[in-house]
């Protein structure tokens, strides 16, 4: 099992229950291919360095998780689709042994 933190920013445009829903979805993909959520943070609403889709800000999460080596490309290739997440980011966070 390896660490790893994903980078999510949802639409700002987001209702409470629409924002929730997608971050449930996220946890749920990362569960689903065999990971262990250890931590989530929650920034709120931040301006993004540079308008994407005609929008300047968005809700940023950070979620950290325990995964085998392979979960990473399957929760990426699922995120990559989902509609409201503008942006995703998954890096491996135990490298630097």
């Amino acid at each position: 099992m390896h660490k790893y933190e994903l980078a999510v920013v949802l639409n700002a445009k987001l209702e409470e229950d629409d924002k929730v829903a997608s971050l449930d979805k996220v946890k749920a993909l990362i569960e689903r291919f065999g990971g262990q959520i250890t931590n989530v943070d929650d920034w709120g609403k931040k301006k993004l360095a540079y308008e994407i889709q005609k929008m300047n800000e968005g809700f940023y999460y950070f979620i950290q998780f325990d995964a085998e080596a392979t979960a990473p490309s399957e929760i990426e290739s699922r995120i990559r689709i989902m509609d409201n997440v503008i942006r995703y980011l998954i890096v491996r966070a135990d490298e630097e042994e």
